[in-house]
């Protein structure tokens, strides 16, 4: 099926974007979803993680169907955490040529750890939806 990710590996041509009707307007997009996996590259075992995106667009805004579908495409990629921060940061990136953008990955506890990486275009520093 066309639009359907791999499984085995990350799919950034899954990604669609939609005109932004309002360019000179600087609007935050904020997505967020507890759903996002992927593998750890050592054990095979999967990470689980909160994934926040905030952007503010210029010209084109991602569709969002696309945007699950290509999220699901890390479910069985093994990655280490700071990889695919800088990974969903590429690509999103290199499609919406956002004026900003930052993305938080939240991993959940294993071993007794948990670990939050995150990315940004800003100087000012990373924005968050949430405290």
């Amino acid at each position: 099926m066309k639009n359907m990710p791999q499984f085995n590996k990350v799919s950034k041509e899954l990604l669609q974007v939609m005109p932004y009707e309002y360019p000179s307007k600087n609007i935050n997009v904020c997505i967020e979803t507890e759903e996002f996996t992927c593998l750890c590259p050592w054990t095979g075992l999967p990470d689980y993680a909160y994934l926040i995106i905030n952007y503010v667009p210029n010209k084109v805004v991602v569709e969002l169907k696309s945007f699950k579908m290509y999220l699901q495409s890390y479910r069985m990629v093994g990655m280490v955490h700071e990889s695919v921060v800088n990974s969903i940061m590429k690509d999103l990136s290199d499609i919406l040529k956002p004026k900003d953008i930052s993305i938080e990955l939240k991993f959940k506890i294993r071993g007794g750890i948990t670990t939050t990486v995150s990315a940004n275009t800003s100087k000012k520093g990373t924005c968050k939806c949430r405290s």
